[in-house]
């Protein structure tokens, strides 16, 4: 009954053994099958061609030919080129429009510029704003401006689009054909359509609305009549600045800068160039530096409003995050989760195992000595030889 015993352990152990290796092998193959990155598919996509910056029929108008269209600066005007590549140019379309019916309407040329952003949108439309012009209804257009004279020079602006219309002579149906060439411009969402913060800042009280110029890079800036020299600003930083005129002709410049690093620096460099003969600084001349924000007032300021002009302006702190997650982070994090899991899942496994295992053999044990007629549980037996021989018997020598 020993062997029996013996051999029917054999069995239990090799049994577990199969148990587990069926069940490691089942975990491992999960483990790969989660952990397992798919390889690259081949698919074939179709790429639906960007919608048409300008439409065959506009109101009563319709379109000659085509015209200039295209992406970045290749068609562009080359005085142009410089500012509207600061500002992110992306597409650009010109056409002539002429009246379906003669006599209907007056002829003219529309151009269409798409920016990148909101931001880069706002900059090129105070670039090509002129002097001496008037708003038309704001219903249909962000900003509108025109000539007073008998030709007709209108530039808008709508989300990232800009648009210029030269027309012969003023006509009566501007506001509804600005209207239904928005409806036909392409729209943006997102990070893309949040406005710049830094024209927000500036004070409403006395400000004159049509000296506001919004930059974004150095070409802008100049043609734009900036107070500094374009190339103390920091734009190959990223800086960002506005200006605008005050009643009575002091000037406000608000510069924003990514780092608070980076603005002190330029403060320090335009301070140095205010205490300087015959700079560009004129008048009265007001710096302060809050974080990121660096306020100039400059100009016909009388000294107390300068001051309490600079002081009155506090940057608003807004944290957003539109960024999505890695995709190869989210993998990392896929892989190590599955990984913990399946190692669970293992400690598990051998823990329930052991414990059958265990349950098993003792029992096992237990049932064979209740068999044999013996009690379940006895104390150890141990093997011991006995040298002391039979009692009273001794050894005897030959010559005895």
């Amino acid at each position: 009954m020993g062997d029996s015993s013996i051999g029917m352990a054999r069995v239990a152990v090799c049994a577990v053994a199969a148990v587990l290796y069926v069940a490691l092998a089942g975990i491992s193959a999960q483990a790969q099958t989660q952990v397992q990155v798919p390889g690259p598919v081949a698919r074939t996509m179709l790429v639906e061609p960007p919608t048409p910056l300008l439409p065959a029929t506009l109101g009563k108008l319709r379109r000659v030919t085509e015209g200039d269209a295209g992406d970045g600066l290749g068609l562009v005007v080359a005085n142009d080129k410089a500012a509207l590549s600061e500002d992110g140019l992306r597409r650009y379309a010109r056409s002539d429009y002429t009246p379906v019916v003669k006599g209907a309407m007056e002829s003219g040329t529309i151009t269409v510029y798409e920016f990148g952003d909101v931001s880069g949108a706002i900059a090129a439309f105070d670039y090509f704003r002129r002097p001496g012009i008037s708003h038309l209804d704001p219903r249909f257009v962000d900003q509108v401006a025109s000539d007073q004279s008998g030709h007709l020079w209108v530039v808008f602006r709508s989300g990232v689009n800009v648009v210029q219309e030269d027309f012969d002579s003023h006509g009566d149906t501007l506001d509804y054909l600005a209207h239904e060439l928005i409806e036909h411009l392409p729209k943006v969402s997102g990070a893309a359509a949040i406005e710049p913060t830094l024209p927000s800042l500036l004070p409403v009280r006395g400000l004159d609305t049509e000296s506001l110029r919004y930059a974004l890079g150095p070409a802008g800036y100049r043609e734009m009549g900036g107070v500094l020299p374009a190339e103390m600003v920091g734009f190959d930083k990223s800086a960002e600045t506005v200006t605008a005129k005050y009643k009575g002709g002091g000037v406000l410049t608000l510069l924003l800068y990514p780092t608070p690093e980076i603005a002190g620096e330029h403060e320090h460099a335009i301070e140095a160039l205010s205490r300087q003969q015959g700079s560009t600084l004129s008048g009265t001349v007001k710096i302060r530096r809050e974080g990121t924000l660096l306020l100039l007032a400059s100009g016909a300021w009388q000294v107390e409003e300068a001051q309490k002009m600079v002081d009155g302006i506090h940057l608003r702190n807004e944290v957003t995050w539109n960024k999505p997650v890695p995709l190869d982070y989210q993998t990392e994090v896929r892989k190590t989760f599955s990984l913990l899991v399946s190692i669970t899942i293992f400690c598990c496994l051998a823990f329930l195992a052991a414990i059958v295992l265990a349950l098993f053999l003792g029992g096992g044990r237990a049932l064979v000595r209740i068999l044999q007629g013996k009690p379940a549980a006895t104390e150890p037996e141990f093997l011991r030889i006995d040298l002391s021989g039979p009692a009273g018997k001794h050894l005897v020598g030959p010559e005895d």
